[in-house]
């Protein structure tokens, strides 16, 4: 009885089978087949590998939406080297809500040589070609937020050689904390002051002879300082061709969340548009010596991603890549045959001759005669 009931399973299942088999006896088989087979083959080996690089890629996936968050704090990241002397400049910020951030509050005035060692030279040549090359492909931009964390620092190497150079410039690095608000940083001649009406800076005390405001911009950043991640002012270097004249930076600062598979960090892109100028009241070019860099903070919000394919994913395309070069191999191994087969009856119908029969009354017919019975005997 129980054999009976596995005998109609079997049945049954044979009933459902949707891919019937060919007795082998029934299957025939070609070279041309074999070399379509081949070639299939091949191109489903070379696309599956293809598809498995793909998947194993990762891609970098941007949304926008209005910033909430306007009473946190911006942090300002700063290392900028001026060559002056660190007793002549103050730095200081001053934003549309009339707060003052003094320098004493996270900066650090350190002297230095203001020229750099050759390994410092070469650092920042290739800072520089880096960032010709992100200004022409933006897509770059992934590649460096995939391995933020992973790369060498982008800060300044210390000088390989001991330099006896008294010190003739002053490096200007540290952070400070401002309100999420439009501001001013600005470096200028004397320390600032603040009074009822905003702020000035002591500059009565030095002589206008000593104002140089060439200087490197190392890195500028806002928010979180993460490393192996390049900023659009880093490698900067202005070298000014007059002792009064201002550099201005406008820059928009764009709010950025940043999830990747190595990192999550909360960080600020931005953009900016450089202007540098002669102060000369008598040319009406009015103004105040100095670096400014005026920044403004987006109303928009950035959260960028890293993404994967998903595994289902992958093997639907996998299985679509095969059977679709099954189905078209298939499709032009049949065609191809079809058109083959119509060329060579046309050359055997072409070499095919009829005969000439003679007739009784000397004339010829070329029509073949019929087989008949008669004629055979």
């Amino acid at each position: 009885m129980r054999r009976l009931n596995r005998k109609k399973t079997l049945n049954l299942m044979k009933e459902l089978d949707a891919f019937p088999k060919v007795p082998e006896s029934y299957v025939e088989t070609t070279a041309s087949g074999g070399t379509v087979s081949l070639i299939a083959f091949t191109t489903i080996a070379f696309l599956t590998i293809m598809e498995f690089t793909v998947y194993r890629d990762t891609w970098m996936k941007y949304e926008y939406e209005v910033d909430k968050d306007f009473t946190s704090k911006l942090r300002i990241n700063i290392d900028i080297t001026v060559a002056m002397r660190c007793q002549y400049v103050g730095a200081d910020v001053l934003d549309l809500a009339e707060t003052m951030v003094a320098s004493a509050d996270g900066l650090i005035y350190e002297p230095v040589v203001f020229d750099l060692s050759p390994q410092q030279k070469e650092w920042q040549r290739m800072l520089q070609l880096i960032q010709s090359r992100l200004q022409e492909e933006h897509s770059l931009q992934d590649v460096i937020f995939k391995s933020a964390f992973k790369s060498a620092s982008t800060a300044l190497p210390p000088r390989e050689d001991n330099s006896l150079q008294s010190p003739d410039a002053c490096r200007i690095h540290g952070h400070l904390y401002v309100n999420k608000v439009a501001g001013n940083f600005h470096i200028t001649v004397g320390k600032a002051i603040p009074h009822p009406r905003g702020h000035a800076h002591l500059a009565a005390l030095v002589s206008h002879e000593s104002y140089n405001f060439s200087h490197r911009i190392d890195h500028l950043s806002f928010g979180e300082l993460i490393p192996g991640i390049i900023n659009p002012l880093d490698g900067t270097e202005k070298i000014a061709s007059d002792h009064n004249q201002m550099f201005q930076y406008f820059i928009t600062v764009v709010p950025t969340k940043l999830h990747t598979y190595k990192i999550s960090a909360e960080t600020h892109q931005f953009s900016v548009t450089e202007r540098e100028r002669v102060i000369n009241h008598a040319a009406g070019s009015h103004g105040v010596s100095g670096i400014f860099m005026k920044y403004d903070i987006s109303s928009l919000m950035v959260t960028v991603t890293e993404e994967h394919m998903p595994f289902w994913q992958f093997l639907v395309r996998l299985c679509g890549i095969i059977g679709g070069i099954f189905s078209t191999t298939g499709i032009l191994h049949g065609f191809g045959r079809f058109v083959a087969e119509i060329i060579f009856c046309r050359f055997r119908l072409g070499s095919y001759r009829t005969a000439s029969v003679p007739l009784p009354d000397g004339h010829t017919s070329n029509h073949l005669p019929l087989i008949t019975d008669n004629s055979t005997h």
